[in-house]
Order: C-alpha cells, then sequence, then structure tokens
C-alpha cells in the first residue's frame, strides 16, 4: 500500500441461517468495534456468491441476506462508518476471480482444509465449492483490504489470497505490484462452545440464534449438555460448557462470583445446580440483546431502509472495485 493511503478492512458473512451467539463473539463484535478503528474504511459484505454453493432456493437466500443486513444494524454497524452490501452488487469480483484462477496452481486448492472438511461431513462437492478460496481472495483483494478479521478456521483463506496476489504478479508483472497483500487479525474471543460442547456452527446444528428469547432461548439453553452433578453437588469449571458461554456475558467479577456456586454447589445458602446456572445464562442472553432486538423488529417493519442501506454501500464499494479491477485488466492486457 502506498505511503498515505487509509488501511482498510474487510470481512463477509454467509446467508446461510439464523446469526447464533459464536457470529456474534467470533466475529460480530469485532466488526462493529473496528467502525470506529477505521472510519469509512470498514467494508463487509454479506457472501451471496459464496452460499449459492449449498443454497438452492431462491426465496431463501433473498430473506437470508436481508436478515444478516438487518441483525448487523441491529446490533450496532453504522453504515455511515462502515459499508455493508451485497457481495452479489459488486459483479467485478467474479471478473477479478477469474484472473487470479488463472495464475493459481490446482495444488494450492487441494490443500485447502474447509475443502477438506466439507468432503468428511458428507457434503457432495461442486466446482464452486472447490473453487471457493479464488472467489474469497477476489473478495479481500478487489478492495485493497490491509487487514482481515478472521476465525482460526479462516487463516488458511487469508494466507492462500496473500499467495494468490503473489502468483498474479509473477504472472502479469507490472511497474508496481497491483494486487496489495492483505494480513489477518484473529478475534480474542476463545472458541464459542455450542449446545453439544463443539464449535457453534450451523453446520453442526448445536447454535442459539442471536435474538431467540423467551420459550425458544429456555428450551435451547436447557439442551446444552452437562457433566452428571447432583443438586448442591460441586461443577467442574474446566471444560463447563454453561459456565464457558456465561463468560461472554460476565464482566471478571461477575463470573468469579459465578465460579464460586460450581465449587460449593450453594448460593446464598441454597442448593445451586445446572438448572440454577442455565437461568443465569437464559438471562444474560435476553438482557444483552434486549435493546437490539427492539431495533430489529423495527427494520424488520422498515425493508426499504435496510435496502437502502445496502445500496449506498455497495454504490461506495463498487468504485473502489472498479479502480482495482482497471489496474488488473492494464496488468493483464485486456481492454
Amino acid at each position: 500500500m502506498s505511503e498515505g493511503s487509509p488501511k482498510r478492512v474487510l470481512s463477509g458473512v454467509q446467508p446461510t441461517g439464523e446469526l447464533h451467539l459464536g457470529n456474534y463473539f467470533g466475529a460480530i463484535v469485532q466488526h462493529i468495534a473496528l467502525q470506529d478503528e477505521f472510519p469509512g474504511e470498514a467494508f463487509y459484505f454479506i457472501a451471496d456468491y459464496h452460499a449459492l454453493t449449498t443454497v438452492r432456493d431462491a426465496q431463501t437466500l433473498r430473506q437470508s441476506v436481508f436478515e444478516v443486513a438487518v441483525a448487523y444494524l441491529a446490533l450496532g454497524l453504522d453504515p455511515e462508518k462502515a459499508l455493508l452490501f451485497r457481495q452479489s452488487d459488486v459483479p467485478e469480483v467474479t471478473e477479478l476471480m477469474w484472473m487470479l484462477s488463472c495464475g493459481t496452481g490446482m495444488g494450492l486448492l487441494e490443500r485447502a482444509t474447509s475443502y477438506k472438511d466439507k468432503l468428511n461431513r458428507g457434503i457432495k462437492p461442486n466446482v464452486g465449492l472447490f473453487t471457493y478460496p479464488i472467489l474469497m481472495a477476489a473478495d479481500i483483494l478487489l478492495y485493497r483490504s490491509s487487514l482481515v478479521p478472521v476465525g482460526k478456521d479462516q487463516v488458511q483463506h487469508v494466507e492462500m489470497a496473500q499467495d494468490m496476489a503473489t502468483h498474479f504478479t509473477e504472472c502479469f508483472p507490472s511497474a508496481e505490484p497491483v494486487l496489495l497483500r492483505p494480513e489477518y487479525r484473529l478475534s480474542s474471543t476463545p472458541k464459542v462452545p455450542g449446545l453439544d460442547g463443539e464449535k457453534m456452527s450451523k453446520s453442526y446444528n448445536n447454535t442459539i440464534p442471536i435474538f431467540a428469547t423467551g420459550k425458544k432461548l429456555k428450551k435451547l439453553v436447557a439442551r446444552i449438555v452437562t457433566s452428571a452433578a447432583e443438586l448442591g453437588d460441586p461443577l467442574p469449571i474446566e471444560g463447563d460448557n454453561v459456565l464457558a458461554l456465561l463468560a461472554l456475558f460476565c464482566d471478571a467479577e461477575e463470573l468469579q462470583t459465578i465460579e464460586g456456586y460450581y465449587r460449593t454447589g450453594q448460593r446464598d445458602g441454597q442448593p445451586f445446580g445446572y438448572g440454577h446456572a442455565k437461568q443465569l445464562l437464559t438471562a444474560k442472553i435476553e438482557s444483552k440483546f434486549a435493546d437490539a432486538r427492539g431495533r430489529r423488529e423495527a427494520l424488520l417493519a422498515d425493508p426499504q431502509r435496510v435496502e437502502d442501506a445496502l445500496k449506498r454501500s455497495a454504490a461506495r464499494a463498487r468504485v473502489e472495485a472498479q479502480r482495482t479491477l482497471a489496474l488488473c485488466r492494464h496488468a493483464t492486457g485486456l481492454r
């Protein structure tokens, strides 16, 4: 990046179901914080092109994109500070993907761990799934992003984008590198456990949606896997799924108090058990997202407001995309 150029942060979110606590603590919190760290230079896209590898119903995809946009806006993303747009509203990304694919070796794609993981889970492979890392690289490189916040499972994709930027420069040399090398930033949030103790993921069907409330929320929290313990017995601190989730919502002092309940099996002279811990967690989730739920309802009732925000962001993002694509077309010899 040339001296004096602003640093730019970029990330994407898949519209493949309700956003859950893993999405919130693993990504959304960081995304919203970065809009103040990089005012005007935080680019977030809803990855509807990527979703086509698995989503096969048009209305489902449109609704999922809308709901992701609503969630981000309700949770605090400010479209005056950060861009939030549909990936497909900037079609230049697919042209850059083709250019990158012409310089990307098959071996690099075959080493993609996410592709191998999906095959191991029985997902039927398709070309889109195999070339997913190239589209992700195009997402990153198109906007000349310098920083990409990701979870550990996505680090390899950023490293592959670094490789593809280098390969492009080697294949199509120019006076100055056309594509900038991005760096990743890991979230400081530890793994968010799902209902079964595995990483919370839609793929594992073990999630707690961010905006779940009332009976639905209580039923989900009740399903969290715990150790066998009688009411009033001390509960394990290490590896406990309920306590790990509570830790995401509590400050240090409050968490220390709850750990005391766990160690003694008592609270205020009364027996304490997993049912009580789950009640605490349910109350924390209800309280944490109460204001955001209200904003979400208002946005759901005003879809044009959401659409306008997406279109404004896409227009700004497309200006940057076209600048990069012009450089790439020149470097490759295209008109």
